[in-house]
């Protein structure tokens, strides 16, 4: 689905980062090392750095829509704030996006609600779609220092799934995904 570009400004990802600063405030996640937890903010500017880059390698990129949907990709999901009020702060495409990147809670199965996201994403512009890689993506650096062998297992699986579902939204994207799924398999003891 092509759309026609709309610019984006430094000023109004201000405004979504200020926001998904304030919303993930105080939450953290496990780091590789044991003991270390690190601020979530982190991991949202993790998955805008793999936009920009993105950005840099694919022509035609709706920059405004997948900016603002990584910085915002986590606030359903993770926070108390609502559709109603993403819709009413940037609008409906990114309200939309930030939404099929949210899990289905009342979907029961991990796999399930994975599934579902991944079919409400592929409805989606391709910005989306490329979020969605780029989130992966971070989360393939390195695994918290709790997870073991079967929860790491699971992830490559989880991410092998992502990368068979979206990787005709972004080609750069889709090869960073499977060479990080390729690079994560050093964490197996």
């Amino acid at each position: 689905m092509q759309m026609n570009p709309t610019p984006w400004s430094v000023d109004a990802l201000q405004d979504a980062w200020q926001l998904a600063t304030r919303l993930h405030d105080g939450q953290e996640y496990g780091g590789p090392n044991e003991g270390e937890q690190i601020e979530y903010i982190n991991h949202i500017g993790s998955v805008v750095f793999e936009i920009f880059a993105a950005l840099a390698q694919t022509p035609g990129m709706e920059a405004h829509l997948a900016l603002h949907c990584a910085v915002l990709h986590d606030v359903l999901e993770d926070t108390p704030h609502t559709y109603a009020q993403l819709h009413a702060q940037f609008g409906q495409a990114i309200a939309d996006g930030v939404q099929a990147l949210t899990k289905d809670e009342s979907i029961v199965g991990k796999s399930e609600k994975m599934i579902d996201s991944l079919a409400r994403i592929r409805q989606q512009p391709h910005e989306v779609w490329a979020v969605k890689l780029a989130d992966r993506i971070c989360n393939l650096y390195a695994p918290p220092f709790y997870w073991g062998d079967d929860r790491k297992h699971a992830y490559i699986a989880e991410a092998q799934l992502i990368l068979q579902e979206l990787q005709a939204g972004n080609a750069y994207l889709a090869q960073r995904l499977a060479t990080k799924i390729e690079e994560y398999r050093r964490f197996l003891g």
